[in-house]
């Protein structure tokens, strides 16, 4: 059975980023608003760290400040979400030839 909410410790390790980054990208990107509690206990659901990969791309991969990564998450995202997964897949495909090269 699939989790519906993540915490903030177990999405910082999935995506390998620090908590502070991810409370810093709360403020700073009107699309990430994850879930709290009445303590202020974060619950990320999967849109969210879909939402953070794609910030994460833009700010890591694409090198944008986070104002440039603020006006592309702001415009049309099929296109930034094309280029995510674009970039995704090539990733996956490095890593398997990657395995195939190791494994020779």
């Amino acid at each position: 059975m699939e989790k519906i909410y993540y915490s903030i410790s177990e999405v910082a390790k999935q995506l390998n980023l620090n908590q502070s980054k991810l409370r810093f990208w709360e403020k700073e990107f009107k699309q990430l608003k994850p879930k709290q509690n009445d303590k202020g206990t974060r619950f990320y659901t999967k849109e969210d760290i879909s939402t953070i990969k794609k910030i994460q791309f833009l700010t890591e991969d694409q090198k944008l400040t986070l104002t440039g990564a603020r006006e592309k998450m702001n415009q049309k995202m099929d296109v930034v979400d094309k280029q995510h997964l674009l970039v995704e897949r090539l990733k996956s495909i490095k890593s398997e030839l990657q395995n195939i090269i190791n494994a020779i």
